[in-house]
């Protein structure tokens, strides 16, 4: 089913309800064991929110330690880089966390760095897994036509309170669809002029299938854009922060606490990088990229994306935000920067 003309759609809000506000964590801290619990929708699920921290799979429902599938309870778990420690733990961390530092910089690099390469507006962009819409109402002011394809309809909820606040040329052009991002094809049909998926493949045990998804639902010369964890960086965060033995387990030091990971590729984002302990598949900004070309795309670029920010924690923008994009735009289009940044933006481009 292909989406219908912006000028035609309405806003679809599929459950108005918002999950109670949870704890918020300790400044610049993640979870130790990779586990994530997910909202039930109907039908397979997968997506995600916009940070590398997500406040939830996607409706994805992984296997547990014991191989036992995770219950649902409300709640999802972060990421993982240190014991004890979280960056949000459910959608009102996740939309709390979108309005520190880190949080705006993240949005606002991607965005920078989309607009050098997608077709101009109007256009048809896709956003698997958009969260509580971040993303999506920045394009819709620039005259895009998005659809996000999310499970969480308390992530929905949230995007639909961020569109009542928009002008109304705004709100006509975003579509909220609640469903998993692996049977987007079915809800929303192909022929995107551009999909998007951020801060959701590190919640995936194995990110093959939806990259391939959005590969196939975007137009040949379409554009894909993903971001992901760099996991072979991941210590950098742990040690400015003074957490030594997290980055020592991180940097795989011998008789170190490594946190545990599914097995996934070795590598890195840039040539010759070796990460010192095995990486999630997802985590592997080598792997993803591998994954997507062979799925029938070319990279076109890839930027790193916190490289000096990452370790502050809940820290506000201040009123020198605009100089501090600025910096971080810089090093993550360049080496050895971006190369140690948090998270890696690839950009690729359909080329079948």
């Amino acid at each position: 089913m292909q989406p219908s003309p912006a000028s035609d759609r309405r806003t679809s809000v599929v459950d108005p309800t918002v999950p109670p506000p949870g704890r918020r964590s300790a400044s610049g801290t993640e979870l130790r064991e990779p586990q994530v619990v997910g909202p039930q929708v109907v039908g397979p699920q997968v997506g995600g929110p916009p940070d590398e921290a997500s406040a939830r799979v996607a409706g994805h429902r992984p296997e547990s330690r014991h191989g036992e599938s995770a219950a649902y309870g409300g709640r999802v778990l972060a990421v993982v880089d240190g014991p004890d420690t979280a960056d949000y733990t459910d959608a009102a961390d996740y939309v709390a966390h979108t309005v520190t530092l880190r949080g705006v910089v993240r949005q606002r690099l991607v965005t920078r760095a989309l607009v050098g390469h997608l077709p101009p507006a109007p256009a048809r962009l896709l956003d698997i897994g958009g969260g509580n819409g971040v993303q999506a109402l920045e394009f819709a002011r620039r005259g895009y036509d998005v659809t996000v394809c999310e499970p969480d309809p308390g992530m929905l909820a949230e995007a639909r309170r961020g569109l009542a606040d928009a002008p109304e040329s705004v709100r006509r052009r975003v579509e909220l669809v609640q469903g998993d991002g692996r049977d987007a094809a079915r809800l929303v049909g192909a022929g995107w002029d551009a999909t998007f998926c951020h801060g959701v493949i590190m919640f995936v045990p194995e990110p093959a299938p939806l990259l391939n998804v959005l590969v196939e639902l975007t137009r040949p010369g379409g554009i894909i854009s993903v971001v992901g964890k760099n996991g072979p960086a991941l210590a950098l965060r742990a040690g400015l922060q003074g957490r030594w033995r997290d980055t020592a387990a991180l940097l795989g030091e011998p008789g170190a606490a490594v946190p545990a990971a599914p097995a996934g590729t070795a590598g890195a984002a840039g040539p010759g990088r070796q990460p010192a302990v095995q990486l999630p598949p997802g985590d592997d900004p080598a792997n993803v990229a591998a994954i997507l070309t062979a799925a029938g795309s070319r990279s076109l670029a890839w930027y790193g994306i916190r490289t000096f920010t990452d370790h502050l924690g809940d820290l506000p923008p201040g009123p020198d935000v605009d100089a501090v994009v600025d910096a971080e735009w810089a090093a993550g289009a360049r080496d050895p920067y971006r190369g140690i940044a948090r998270l890696i933006h690839h950009v690729h481009r359909r080329t079948a």
